[in-house]
């Protein structure tokens, strides 16, 4: 893979997200297994696009610079197609987007002060990218098997899409939190 410019490889990744958001918008419970699908390749390409960039002696600022901004557009479209969705009510998913939003800043905050970049926390981008497949993939197997015993549209009032964005949201906050405090400390 030598000769593949490793943006096309971020575009794809976030063509992918983009198709992950569309399956989740649609409110289709097989979009559910089709989403988490599609996210796996996202991610996959997002991870391959800088080990490319490395070994093909291509990688540099701006390649840097534009995976970022992908996977932060990635990030937003996914969790805004989540909330515009009937798996989770909007107001967690925007509260889930600000964890995710703010944890990344955190991180390139402390770049953009000469402290390096900043990866430490509780959820990143990986986890985050692991629990979306994981938890799309047990939605759908209990809607599709339709088992009366547990109802994982109704746990609580939420579906379990719903709580991974709680979840999402706490962490991410919780990080961003951590995140700042180290670089408060690393500033005096």
């Amino acid at each position: 893979m030598v000769n593949v410019n490793p943006n096309y490889l971020s575009l794809a990744s976030l063509a992918f997200a983009f198709i992950a958001a569309a399956l989740y918008a649609l409110n289709w419970d097989w979009g559910l297994l089709l989403a988490a699908i599609t996210i796996l390749i996202s991610g996959l390409l997002d991870a391959l696009d800088g080990k490319v960039a490395r070994i093909s002696s291509k990688a540099s600022k701006r390649g840097d610079f534009v995976d970022h901004v992908i996977d932060r557009y990635s990030d937003a479209i996914l969790i805004g197609a989540i909330g515009l969705s009937t798996w989770c009510p909007a107001p967690l998913a925007l509260f889930a987007l600000i964890g995710v939003m703010l944890t990344s800043y955190m991180g390139t905050q402390a770049q953009a002060l000469g402290l390096g970049r900043e990866y430490k926390g509780i959820l990143g981008r990986a986890d985050r990218l692991t629990l979306l497949i994981v938890v799309s993939l047990v939605q759908f197997v209990f809607v599709v098997a339709d088992f009366s015993w547990l109802d994982v549209n109704d746990i609580f009032g939420y579906s379990l899409i719903a709580w991974m964005m709680v979840a999402f949201g706490i962490a991410g906050n919780l990080t961003a939190i951590q995140r700042a405090h180290t670089i408060w400390k690393s500033l005096s």
